[in-house]
Parts: structure tokens; C-alpha cells; sequence
């Protein structure tokens, strides 16, 4: 072992120590240095923390943590929290780490998605969200993709949760699809799968949930795409899927997923497809069990989930600092078929809360512009989180200090049998616009998703068009984007036209279409 040059006091997390300073040119190769010091050198500097050793090698310096140190981290990392604070304390640099750490695993998420789906909804428009849920299917952490899957996914992992209680098991994953539990429209199929807890703290317990949402471009219905423009009921817009168990102890159930999609009164058009799509959604979550269970390898079980909770009370922290700025007031929408959707913001600035009341709303219509209850949630939930400056996860905790008050039997709150397939690309825009509007901060969008639609019984094809976005106080509003609900791509020429029997003659910008403003 070296002896240091000098030692000077230093901060780390355990506190203020000692620490010795080494210059590199005068350690010998295999020389070790133990921590806490300091290795100066003509291109850098090494801090070597407390609990562990350094050692020269031909290639650089070589950490090793010391063997039963209490200071130090697994996986060769040494952790930025001090050693005697509890591991549900909060400390803002490990915030942070999880923070950015829990959107991670969903960005991978969506990435193993994209990388291993076969439609084009998935794999070019990006029409997919993925996310991770605590133990009781509170969202955690999101990546940026579809926000009116995000905040309606929720729902959706607390039905499968609620209707299976124990009977869950290891490699099980469900699907679901239905709007009146915890859906948004029937293209859109939730793939769920439960994380249990391996060898050690908790084992054999539900810890998190993994869930990833696509937009299948064929459900069946009435007309391919499964987007009919004039639906009455559900069954005409699809197969209804309510907690079916897709994957049971590692076994894809392939019979009773083809039998589910084809035997029904309007049956899928392209089983196949959707067979495909679906498999790469439970991949996309098998990736986020796995990521997942580093991160309890690396931090602790218990550190984890108290993280996950921290995570969710700083968003609601930051909301509640944003709804302090707000004031109340009202907003009325007026739809192209005389429907309305109306909205009463009332901002509580001594508790920091806001209150959504949608008294005044249309009845529940004969069309399918009807939003179920997750769709008008997933909005507010937007709503909010847009008006944090702090880079944080859109979660649960956004939703704390916000209640909503929806009155049952209206065009954002329906009942069995209403078709609804409108109201997660149409209606959602509307709310959306409505709270922007009650609450004085950003005109409204282009208030729909501009949607297309073609096909037969071999292609099916559906695509978003961009619109866009209103000004506000101090800013511009933005041409030729997609706006809020939507967070979608537009399909590529090339690839439209490698993918289906079609030939793209014009794709531009309408210049003008929005009118020229005021």
C-alpha cells in the first residue's frame, strides 16, 4: 500500500473524513490505495469512496469493494446514500437515480416492443406505451408514449388484480381490452404481467407489475381497422377482452387466443397479426421483470418499493406546487354532432388542490363518441403533469391532489353496451382542451386525433394525422404536430407502401388549414 502526499477533509456521504491524496505517476503498477483518497493525474482525477480499495493496472484503476463493507453497494457500484439512513428515507441524489432509472426500464420496454412487433401500428407509428406499477398497480414510471394510454393503464393492472387475487403465478401474463374495466377502446389490448420477489426479502410475493398497451390494427368489428364511423354498441367494434390469461407459467396459450379473437359475432381479420404483436408485448414486459429485478439486486427489495413511493409523493409535490399557481374557472365544448363537454376547474390554493367537476356534459350518446372514465382520467393526468417543470415521471402521483367529479351515464362516463370507439381519439382531445381551457393556460389543438382508416379482409390499415397545437401565454402554438392524447408517428411512404397494396400520391402539409387566428 501508497502513502498518501497530504490528506485533506472531505465530503462524503457518510459524512466528513480524511482523505488521502496520491499522485498516479508515483504509484507503482499493482500498487493498491485504500479509501477514502484522492488519485491526481495529469488527464484526471479518482475519488476513491469509503469502503473500498483502488488498484493500479496496466489499463487503469481497478475499484474493489471491500469484502463485508457496510458502506458499499452490490454490483460493484457504491451506493450515494450513507450507510445509517434508513433505507425508506428519502435522499434527493438516490431520487433522482430512481427516477431516471424507473423511466429507463420503460424506455427499454418500449424499445424491445418496437424492435420485436410485426404491424405497422406498432413498429413504425409507435402506437404503444409501456410502464411499470407498484404492488398494488399504482403507476410508477412511464416512457414518453401514448398519454392517453399512460394514464388510463392504471385501471387496467388494478382489474387484473382485483379478479385474480392468488390465483397468480410466476410466468402468468393477462390481457384485456374492455372499456368499462379499466380500457380505453378495443384496439387498444393491455398485456399485464405480475414481478415476483426471487431468493431473499419477500420471496414468492407480487412486488411490481410490468404492463405494455398496443394499438392492434384489426380487432374485428364491423369494418377493418376496428374503427367504424358508425358503431351503437361494443360488440360491433371488436372482440371484448377482459382479463384473459395469455401466458400461464411460461406457456403461451395459443388455442385459446385464436379461439378468443375468431369465434365471436364480428371476429378478427388478422389473428395472426395480432398473435405476433401480442408476443412482443409480453417480451417487452419480460424485459422489465428483468430490469426490474437488478434494480432490487442492486439497491434492496425494500429500498426499491420505498423508492417507488418517493417517487410518486415527489410528483405529487411537484403538481401541488403547479396547482398553486392556477385559478379556477370553466370551460364548454361544443362537438360537430351538438354533443357537449363541459368543465368547472375549482383550484384550492391554501391545500393545493383542484377539483374537476364535468356536471353539464352530454348524456351518454347513441354514437361512439362516448369516453369511458380512464380516458377522461388519462387527460387530467396529462393535464397536470404538462404544467411541472420538473423532468418527472408521469405517475400516480400526479392524481393525488386532483379529484375528478364525473357524473355516471354521460358521454364521459358510459354504461354497457355503448360503442366507444371515438371517444379515445376524439372525445380525449375535446377533454383534453377543455381543462387547458378552464384552467387559462394553452388555447385548444386541433381537438381530434384526424383519424384514417382503409382495408379489407387482408390489409387493414390505421393511421393518425397531425394537427395542431394551441398558443398560450407567452408562447406560440405549433403547426403540423401531434398533439396531447396522441403522441403517435404518421406512417412513413415507403413504408406504406411496402406494407400494403397502395400507391401515396401526396404527402404534405396543408398550408392554412387551421385558419388564420387571432
Amino acid at each position: 500500500r501508497a502513502e498518501p502526499k497530504e490528506t485533506r477533509r472531505c465530503h462524503f456521504a457518510g459524512g466528513e473524513m480524511e482523505a488521502g491524496v496520491y499522485a498516479l505517476e508515483d504509484l507503482g503498477m499493482g500498487c493498491e490505495v485504500p479509501g477514502p483518497a484522492i488519485i491526481c493525474e495529469k488527464v484526471g482525477t479518482t475519488v476513491v469512496e469509503p469502503g473500498w480499495d483502488a488498484r493500479v493496472l496496466p489499463g487503469g484503476i481497478e475499484m474493489i469493494m471491500r469484502e463485508g463493507d457496510a458502506g458499499g453497494g452490490p454490483a460493484g457500484a457504491p451506493t450515494s446514500q450513507p450507510a445509517n439512513l434508513p433505507a425508506d428515507a428519502v435522499d434527493p441524489i438516490l431520487l433522482e437515480i430512481f427516477n431516471n432509472t424507473f423511466m429507463s426500464v420503460a424506455e427499454q420496454m418500449g424499445l424491445a416492443l418496437r424492435n420485436t412487433a410485426y404491424s405497422v401500428n406498432i413498429k413504425e407509428r409507435l402506437d404503444f406505451s409501456c410502464a411499470i406499477f407498484d404492488q398494488h398497480g399504482g403507476l410508477v414510471a412511464n416512457a414518453p408514449h401514448m398519454p392517453v394510454h399512460l394514464g388510463s393503464m392504471g385501471e387496467s393492472v388494478r382489474i387484473v388484480i382485483s379478479r385474480n387475487g392468488d390465483d397468480v403465478r410466476p410466468g402468468d401474463s393477462f390481457m384485456l381490452n374492455d372499456p368499462y374495466n379499466g380500457g380505453t377502446h378495443l384496439p387498444d389490448i393491455t398485456v399485464v404481467t405480475p414481478v415476483f420477489a426471487e431468493e431473499g426479502e419477500g420471496e414468492g410475493e407480487i412486488i411490481f407489475y410490468v404492463a405494455s398497451r398496443g394499438h392492434h390494427a384489426d380487432v374485428g368489428g364491423i369494418t377493418p381497422a376496428s374503427m367504424p364511423a358508425n358503431s351503437t354498441r361494443i360488440e360491433e367494434e371488436g372482440v371484448l377482452i377482459n382479463n384473459f390469461r395469455v401466458v400461464s407459467a411460461g406457456q403461451f396459450d395459443e388455442r385459446g387466443l385464436r379461439d378468443l379473437l375468431t369465434k365471436c359475432e364480428f371476429p378478427c381479420r388478422s389473428p395472426e397479426t395480432n398473435e405476433a404483436d401480442l408476443r412482443a408485448q409480453i417480451a417487452a414486459n419480460a424485459l422489465g421483470i428483468r430490469e426490474l429485478r437488478k434494480m432490487v439486486s442492486h439497491f434492496g427489495l425494500r429500498r426499491t418499493q420505498a423508492y417507488m413511493k418517493h417517487v410518486q409523493d415527489n410528483a405529487e409535490e411537484c403538481v401541488r406546487r403547479a396547482i398553486s399557481k392556477l385559478s379556477s374557472g370553466e370551460y364548454r365544448y361544443e362537438m360537430d354532432d351538438g354533443a357537449v363537454v363541459a368543465v368547472r376547474t375549482s383550484i384550492d390554493v391554501e391545500r393545493r388542490r383542484a377539483t374537476l367537476d364535468f356536471e353539464g356534459t352530454s348524456p351518454q350518446a347513441g354514437t361512439n363518441f362516448n369516453a369511458p372514465k380512464p380516458v377522461c382520467r388519462a387527460a387530467a393526468m396529462y393535464v397536470f403533469r404538462t404544467l411541472v417543470d420538473d423532468e418527472i415521471p408521469m405517475n400516480e402521483g400526479c392524481m393525488k391532489a386532483i379529484e375528478l367529479r364525473i357524473p355516471q351515464g354521460t358521454l364521459l362516463s358510459p354504461s354497457y353496451p355503448a360503442a366507444v370507439v371515438a371517444g379515445n381519439v376524439e372525445t380525449s382531445q375535446v377533454v383534453t382542451d377543455c381543462i387547458y381551457g378552464a384552467l387559462g393556460v394553452m388555447a385548444a389543438s386541433q381537438g381530434t386525433m384526424n383519424n384514417v382508416t382503409f382495408g379489407n379482409q387482408d390489409h387493414q390499415y390505421y393511421e393518425t394525422i397531425c394537427g395542431g397545437a394551441g398558443a398560450g401565454p407567452g408562447f406560440d402554438g405549433c403547426d403540423a404536430v401531434h398533439t396531447h392524447m396522441t403522441n403517435s408517428r404518421m406512417t412513413d411512404p415507403e413504408v406504406l407502401e411496402q406494407r400494403y397494396p397502395v400507391r401515396l400520391n401526396r404527402f404534405e402539409i396543408r398550408l392554412g388549414s387551421g385558419g388564420r387566428g387571432r
